[in-house]
């Protein structure tokens, strides 16, 4: 079936809400699958450098706009649509940590350019690539991406991309981003660049008017959250490491942006603000379990995890916790009892329907 086929299907049956700007980017994106139908990209690039002459491939998409607007939805239903075989769908951060395990790999045998046996495997393995939320926060990633992108583009590989970003705005007052430029104008020449502006938080509405935050801690409230859990990541979850700079994330659970860990992933480990940072702007939403209570005999983690909730909070990332006591009543005695009361606050707020739209 057609990707607005499938739409229109699900529409019927009430799993989804019609919006006329989701219409309007799933358009864009049945022409490319209709393009790409009988596309058979150039051969693998050679290692002279040379290429096989093929016509030049369609130009793939980037579709950029606000978090829970569908993005990600729509472009499975692309993806599951596409006529070509070869075909890979995945996080942009899982891609870069599979990417940096390559080059490791690479280095080992002393090779001299470790990003062409890299792409050289990319492009064996798909000629469509479809990634979700891509955004650039370390300058590793972003001197790594344009040459890889670079051969992936020259070797005829269609791409497709959700960002909460604009092109011009990746990466955006990071270290030497000059250097960055270049890609961006790589990224608007081979992709078509679409904003899905709808007005609607879709993702918003799968948690609108239910329970975010479940105390006590107990087998009532796990077995709620696992229930959550299983609803917004459709029953499917891959652990994801983010990177920061040398160090390392692990975040358990994720599946399309949405991410859970537990208050010993994320506290009890010695993480710090610019890690919290990039925790709130990977996922659009986080569940974060057994939060116990806090005090002075575990005043470091407690203040790790006000770290985390400042972090969800700017952001504005949709949180949903579990605890062993309400916010008011979670930090009651210790040296940061009086400064948990601003943390409590912000808890609450994040508790509301209104929160994130």
């Amino acid at each position: 079936m057609k990707p607005i086929e499938v739409y229109n299907s699900r529409i019927a049956s009430g799993d989804l809400t019609d919006d006329e700007d989701q219409r309007h980017t799933l358009q864009a994106l049945q022409d490319l699958a209709v393009a790409i139908e009988g596309y058979k990209p150039r051969s693998r690039f050679l290692m002279s450098g040379l290429f096989g002459v093929k016509a030049a491939p369609p130009k793939g998409l980037y579709i950029y706009g606000g978090v829970g607007r569908g993005k990600s939805m729509l472009m499975d239903l692309f993806f599951e649509a596409s006529p070509i075989k070869r075909k890979r769908r995945v996080h942009f951060h899982a891609f870069m940590q599979t990417v940096h395990d390559d080059l490791h790999t690479a280095r080992q045998t002393g090779v001299e350019d470790a990003i062409r046996p890299v792409a050289e495997k990319i492009i064996k393995e798909a000629s469509l690539l479809c990634f979700d939320e891509m955004q650039i926060t370390d300058i590793a990633d972003a001197m790594i991406v344009g040459r890889l992108f670079e051969f992936l583009f020259d070797s005829g590989v269609i791409i497709v991309t959700t960002s909460n970003r604009h092109p011009d705005d990746l990466y955006k007052q990071g270290l030497n981003r000059n250097l960055f430029l270049p890609f961006i104008e790589l990224i608007k020449s081979h992709l078509v660049v679409h904003s899905l502006d709808s007005q609607t938080d879709h993702r918003q509405n799968r948690i609108s008017g239910g329970q975010r935050y479940f105390h006590p801690l107990g087998q009532d409230a796990s077995t709620r959250m696992d229930a959550l859990w299983d609803d917004l990541s459709l029953g499917q979850s891959t652990p994801i490491t983010l990177r920061q700079k040398k160090r390392q994330i692990s975040v358990p659970y994720h599946h399309n942006g949405v991410a859970r860990a537990s208050f010993a992933d994320l506290c009890q480990k010695p993480l710090g603000p610019g890690d919290y940072l990039l925790i709130a702007q990977s996922f659009r939403l986080l569940m974060v379990t057994d939060v116990p209570k806090l005090g002075r005999e575990n005043n470091n983690e407690a203040k790790r995890f006000v770290t985390l909730i400042d972090a969800l909070y700017e952001a504005g990332t949709a949180t949903i916790i579990s605890a062993d006591a309400d916010p008011e009543s979670l930090y009651e005695t210790g040296e940061g009892a009086f400064e948990f009361e601003r943390t409590a606050s912000r808890l609450r707020e994040m508790q509301s329907d209104s929160w994130g739209t």
